[in-house]
């Protein structure tokens, strides 16, 4: 059995002092025959074998290592809570996929659907301070098109772009001690205009003599500090004004160059004792279309993205430790780019951690689900907004993708389902979250959207169009796809145009057997930077364009078309490729 990793704290966005981990060693048992439930294994769990949460049975780092497809799954450990969690106390699920139910001692605690977003149950009265606990969790996990299931495979082996399935616990569980009164959850907005944060909060109780008391500094000083009297509503709204002294001179404005963070506690008092405090942290920063431009703080936003698909080859969807996820972040901005595009996945929340401590952009982006029906549609709203209540507060992600390339979403260029499918996604998020933009179908035949995304994965820039850049051939064609940019029926003229994929160049020595890329592979590096400079320029110099988005960040098993392999070992110099990316 490997030794026990990913013991760090799971959220660093949102940090209570009393907590513990319960990664690491579980009893782990298939269920091929489903016969769990009704055989009680809640109360008698058959401990077959061991396994390694939070890493997936298909995994290398699980201990278990096996690919062969089973749809239920069971987990079960013992543990005992601390003795100084005397107040509430919550179990945390980071994600499991895809249905999970979970019993505490024998007793069923809930289910949660959905296999990237987080969950929680409060054991407050199954779990006293000092007691010793069985949790046992069942986890179901078909192949079933209607699952927003993204690069995992709807097969039982991986094919051409779709990977191995990734099934069960996935990410970190823990459990968190809170006050008797707290913040359930909290949304932070900022306001550059008027130098504020707005402060959203919503509390699981309403003691009488209640307040909640926010203390915002920067670097150690205090900016703003407001307590509010919390009199008959759970749910509070207050806008803390930032202030400066001698050494803060206006407000710290979060970029990628100068990623400044503001601290902020969070406590909850009733009769005057703090009950339960949080530390998070925000970025003041605004996005905004203006005149087909996108605009960071007022400033135009030429994005240098890098596609990301954030797996790894003993993790798969898991990365191995907390420090693999700071390494993407530096390599991405080491090699000239500022943003990210993490494709198909709602990533691991220490990855956004670090992209908002370091200053890298972010796009997320659902997951796709494969075949149109009621359920897929219900399945791809429920997940989007859990992903936007997760992310919300932080300041590197910028943009939502709701769909790829119509993927599990075919015939939106004509069919009325499918466009108001897409427009209903992009409202949605437009609702749920106004302080980003939506990409509405990244790649092609775009309904509702704020951007015009194209991809296309040309290899020569004399292979392109003459007229590429110009609004008509955009609007009315792709001719690096072959697929129409816009819907019928909907008018994109002035919208910012970006290149969202393209490149894909493979080296000869890896594009073997079932391995490949995109386009024909490029013999040596030498060859391959000639090929990444040519291209990389071409798109950057296209008329109106105002970011381009290269794939790919590493290779991803049989699609080797990254610029590092999968182990996170550079394929060309680091240095020229950062070159070619900055030179304009």
């Amino acid at each position: 059995m490997t030794q026990a990793l990913r013991m760090e704290h799971p959220r660093p966005d949102r940090v209570r002092k009393s907590w513990m981990t319960l990664n690491g060693q579980w009893d782990f048992a298939f269920d091929k025959m489903k016969t769990g439930k009704k055989e009680k294994w809640y109360n008698a769990f058959p401990k077959e074998m061991k396994i390694e949460v939070p890493f997936a049975y298909q995994t290398i780092l699980s201990g278990v290592n096996k690919q062969e497809h089973v749809d239920v799954v069971w987990y079960e450990r013992t543990f005992t809570v601390p003795t100084d969690m005397t107040g509430k106390r919550l179990l945390h699920f980071g994600a499991v996929d895809y249905i999970a139910e979970v019993w505490l001692n024998g007793q069923f605690l809930g289910t949660h659907e959905g296999g990237y977003t987080p969950f929680t149950f409060d054991i407050s009265d199954l779990a006293a301070p000092g007691e010793e606990c069985k949790l046992t969790v069942r986890c179901e996990d078909r192949l079933d098109f209607d699952q927003p299931r993204g690069k995992q495979s709807f097969r039982p082996e991986p094919f051409e772009c779709w990977y191995t399935p990734v099934t069960g616990i996935w990410q970190s569980v823990w459990l968190e001690g809170v006050g008797e009164y707290y913040p359930t959850d909290f949304r932070l907005t900022p306001c550059l205009e008027t130098a504020s944060i707005k402060c959203e909060i919503a509390l699981n109780e309403l003691p009488e003599n209640a307040s909640v008391r926010l203390t915002a500094s920067f670097k150690g000083d205090v900016v703003a500090e407001q307590t509010i009297r919390v009199r008959t509503d759970r749910y509070i709204q207050t806008e803390m004004y930032l202030r400066h002294n001698e050494r803060l001179e206006g407000i710290h404005m979060w970029t990628p160059e100068n990623p400044a963070l503001y601290d902020l506690k969070i406590e909850t008092i009733v009769d005057g004792n703090v009950q339960d405090e949080v530390d998070t942290y925000f970025g003041m920063r605004k996005i905004e279309i203006v005149n087909g431009k996108v605009l960071l703080n007022n400033h135009v936003l030429y994005q240098r993205l890098i596609l990301d698909q954030g797996y790894w080859p003993d993790g798969l969807l898991t990365a191995p430790s907390a420090e693999a996820l700071k390494k993407d972040v530096e390599l991405t901005k080491r090699m000239g780019y500022n943003g990210a595009r993490k494709h198909q996945k709602f990533e691991d929340p220490i990855y956004l951690y670090w992209a908002d401590k370091l200053g890298l952009i972010v796009w997320g982006e659902l997951p796709s689900a494969y075949w149109l029906r009621d359920s897929q549609k219900r399945n791809m709203m429920r997940d989007l907004s859990e992903a936007i209540k997760r992310d919300y507060n932080h300041p590197c992600l910028i943009a939502w993708v709701p769909i790829n390339e119509s993927w599990g979403v075919p015939f939106i260029q004509t069919q009325v389902e499918a466009q108001e499918l897409a427009d209903a996604l992009y409202h949605m998020a437009h609702s749920l979250d106004n302080t980003r933009i939506v990409s509405g179908n990244d790649g092609w035949e775009q309904a509702a959207t704020d951007l015009l995304t194209v991809h296309d994965y040309t290899a020569w820039p004399e292979q392109l169009s003459k007229e590429y850049g110009s609004d008509e051939t955009i609007l009315n064609g792709n001719p690096g796809s072959g697929r129409i940019v816009t819907a019928c029926g909907y008018d994109h003229v002035g919208k910012p145009k970006l290149l969202t994929e393209y490149g894909g160049i493979a080296m000869a020595k890896d594009s073997e057997g079932d391995n490949w890329g995109y386009n024909g592979a490029a013999r040596d590096e030498e060859a391959f930077l000639k090929r990444f400079e040519a291209i990389t320029q071409a798109f950057k110099h296209m008329p109106g364009f105002v970011g381009y988005c290269y794939t790919q960040l590493t290779d991803v098993f049989q699609e080797v078309n990254g610029l590092l392999d999968m182990d996170r070992n550079p394929k060309a110099n680091l240095d020229e490729i950062r070159r070619i990316n900055l030179q304009r």
